[in-house]
């Protein structure tokens, strides 16, 4: 990895696996305003397949990332912790997550977490730097 971080994990990724999968996710997107269609594809630490796709809404703040789908099928199958990562369109290109779906995915990583990007693997921490997560709650005042 780019940040000197070493992981078993990031050794044994088959992303052309990953990408199939997020790639036939497209497949299944509700996309009737923007036809861009999103498929995401993750491993969990257990070598589960996990994967999702974008939903839209016609009231447009309420359409749902392909990352979010993810995450329900995450925790539809059992939990867990995401290892590896990767979002397509549907021409399988790779896509980054918005912001918002960086920030649930780092709720959600596993130690070691890599994204395959347009630029290579990435660490959460490089396409997420500094973020907010439940750590920063346990400084919450509460009664």
């Amino acid at each position: 990895m780019a940040d000197g971080q070493e992981t078993t994990t990031a050794h044994a990724v088959d992303w052309e696996r990953l990408r199939a999968a997020a790639l036939a996710a497209t497949e299944h997107a509700y996309v009737p305003y923007s036809g861009f269609r999103v498929g995401a594809a993750a491993l969990t630490e257990d070598g589960r397949l996990v994967s999702g796709c974008n939903i839209e809404n016609a009231s447009y703040g309420l359409t749902l990332c392909a990352e979010c789908a993810l995450l329900g099928d995450l925790r539809m199958s059992g939990g867990g912790r995401l290892a590896a990562f990767v979002c397509v369109d549907g021409h399988g290109v790779l896509t980054m997550p918005c912001g918002r779906c960086r920030q649930l995915l780092f709720e959600f990583r596993a130690p070691g977490m890599v994204l395959l990007t347009a630029a290579g693997e990435r660490s959460m921490e490089q396409v997420l730097p500094d973020a907010f997560g439940p750590a920063d709650l346990e400084r919450a005042d509460r009664p």
